[in-house]
């Protein structure tokens, strides 16, 4: 049954009616992957694909009041992972230069996305000061069609210098 104090909001229906064009989806493989150590640039060009993300660290905070708990941001911590063609030995260098000296090298890695179709521009984020958490010595499958392997790593830090634009209708 319809009440007489029901509240109407007008709303304008054309931000509603808005969406994404298709063409400003980002394409997966249009992107550039660079990695620098002691100061060498290297064109990661190996890479098959990269994900990092951020965790953050939250505490349970007890409010006088009420029966729940808030949660607040303490902290945070980075952490990722690449898959990249078995074609480079320049993390398997970096292991055995720790093997050897104990010397753990930290790097950054550069990521840029661009699809020149879409309306949102580049993208670039920088993690820094990576560590791999290990990696593959030697590897070979007769049954494979070609050789890749996996890296995992963690980042004390990150920036995102140029960041995609907002879509129209996003505002």
């Amino acid at each position: 049954m319809y009440e007489k104090n029901n509240l109407l909001l007008k709303l304008d229906l054309q931000k509603f009616g808005q969406t994404m064009s298709s063409k400003d989806a980002v394409s997966a493989s249009l992107a550039e992957c660079f990695v620098t150590i002691e100061g060498n640039r290297y064109n990661f060009m190996q890479a098959i694909n990269l994900e990092a993300s951020m965790e953050k660290t939250k505490s349970e905070v007890p409010i006088l009041g009420k029966t729940g708990k808030g949660n607040k941001s303490t902290g945070w911590s980075g952490s990722g992972s690449a898959t990249f063609h078995y074609n480079t030995s320049i993390f398997r260098e970096l292991l055995y230069r720790f093997k050897e000296t104990g010397e753990d090298v930290y790097f950054d890695i550069q990521v840029t996305n661009e699809d020149p179709t879409s309306g949102v521009g580049r993208q670039t984020v920088i993690l820094k000061d990576c560590n791999i958490d290990g990696g593959i010595l030697t590897k070979f499958d007769a049954d494979a069609e070609y050789l890749d392997e996996d890296l995992d790593f963690t980042f004390d830090d990150f920036e995102i210098p140029e960041k995609f634009k907002l879509l129209p209708g996003m505002q």
